[in-house]
């Protein structure tokens, strides 16, 4: 049986309105002038808010860094996910699309990127309960999808899906925050190898 998400109401949905508008204008400033160079006025005046507006969302930058740093990089899989399951038929096919996905972001990402992933996990460091809720709304994404292509019968019962889901979200996590060290980690190499493993270990043959 699936949860059913209550509805945001109109105060709840107009924050995370304007919390999305301040991320999404601190981002084009950092990717323009640098971290640094970025004032939080000037996040202000390009997300066309009041500072004390700014400070109802983020005690400082650093914390509006790791707040991006998630919204970018760890609030993806949901929605991703249920892309997948809506356009592709079989788990493979799901499997595939999924690491063409990650791999086109992966395009698009730059150096502030970087610094988003690594910065991330120190405001988790502060928020347990936070850390918890996105560890276990990507398992239970991916454990979805695994339990879709049980039932369709398209994927290995060797293990529960519940652990595929596991080997899934901490394969891609480490892949991550790989690159986010290294800029030479050969990225879409090893999304591509990981993408081989995902599906030897969790499709079957149909015949």
């Amino acid at each position: 049986m699936e949860t059913v998400t209550a509805p945001l109401g109109r105060r709840e949905q107009r924050k995370l309105e304007i919390r999305a508008r301040i991320e999404d204008a601190a981002y084009r400033l950092f990717r323009q002038q640098g971290i640094e160079e970025t004032s939080i006025e000037q996040i202000c005046v390009e997300a066309d808010v009041a500072r004390r507006t700014f400070y109802g969302h983020y005690a400082n930058k650093h914390a509006l860094l790791g707040g991006l740093g998630i919204s970018r990089l760890y609030n993806q899989s949901q929605p991703m996910l249920e892309l997948l399951m809506a356009n592709h038929r079989s788990t493979r096919a799901r499997l595939e699309a999924m690491v063409e996905y990650i791999a086109s972001n992966f395009a698009t990402f730059s150096e502030i990127d970087r610094q988003l992933i690594l910065i991330a996990p120190s405001i988790f460091a502060e928020n347990a309960e936070q850390q918890r809720e996105i560890g276990n709304s990507a398992s239970a994404s991916f454990t979805r999808l695994i339990t879709a292509g049980v039932e369709m019968g398209d994927v290995r019962t060797d293990f529960s899906p519940e652990i595929l889901a596991a080997m899934v979200v901490g394969t891609l996590n480490m892949l991550t925050t790989s690159w986010a060290m290294n800029s030479d980690y050969p990225i879409f190499a090893n999304l591509d190898e990981a993408r081989a493993m995902f599906e030897q270990l969790i499709c079957r043959e149909v015949a």
